[in-house]
């Protein structure tokens, strides 16, 4: 074999060698393998952190999709205002106009309020449940007592203990979506926003000690 020929096969050897690895750089390079997933991965995250960041718990279901009453609609109006648009709540709304504090918790700030459910009222018998809407101070008792002058995370929920407008205390446990107070009403759907309060709707309507 002549130098020439030598020289030519060598060429050949060489990029046969080289082309494979350079393309194989190439396709890495678009794809763009490496950069690509933990920007995905990231982007997951904050979905997942948005999501957590909303209302929760299986009452959340029956909250209207859209209109005054669904969580942006409530989220535009005062605490009273926005519970009188849901319709699960519709009882606990005649309960707080009977006692005269529409006002009081529209005008209230940064405020939470534990809303019993109409299946929650539901528990408490009928003539009991009448004399105590019949008595506007046994009543503005009760639901100020469902009322904490601060706006709770479910975090705070974890384990706590508040002051509520009523002035007495009541308690919180839980984690995750799974909450209770005081050891027997469960938060059915939480950190509900309005103007001016979160909402942790229950199923249990709570009594003062």
């Amino acid at each position: 074999m002549n130098t020439q020929t030598f020289r030519r096969a060598t060429v050949a050897v060489t990029a046969a060698v080289l082309l494979p690895l350079g393309l194989t750089a190439c396709s890495a390079e678009a794809s763009g393998d490496g950069a690509a997933a933990p920007a995905a991965a990231s982007s997951q995250s904050a979905a997942a952190t948005t999501t957590a960041d909303g209302p929760f718990g299986p009452g959340c279901a029956s909250v209207p999709k859209d209109g005054a009453g669904s969580f942006d609609g409530m989220a535009e109006d005062p605490v009273a205002t926005a519970a009188s648009n849901n319709p699960e709540l519709s009882t606990l709304v005649t309960a707080v106009k009977q006692a005269g504090l529409v006002d009081t918790l529209n005008n209230a700030e940064n405020i939470t309020v534990f809303a019993p459910t109409n299946a929650a009222f539901a528990k408490i018998p009928k003539a009991d449940l009448d004399k105590v809407l019949a008595d506007k101070a046994m009543l503005t008792d009760i639901l100020t007592y469902h009322v904490v002058g601060q706006k709770l995370t479910p975090k705070q929920l974890e384990n706590g203990s508040f002051e509520t407008l009523q002035k007495g205390r009541l308690t919180t446990e839980g984690s995750g979506e799974s909450f209770t107070v005081n050891d027997s009403a469960k938060v059915v759907c939480g950190n509900v926003p309005t103007a001016n309060a979160t909402v942790y709707i229950i199923d249990t309507v709570l009594m003062p000690k």
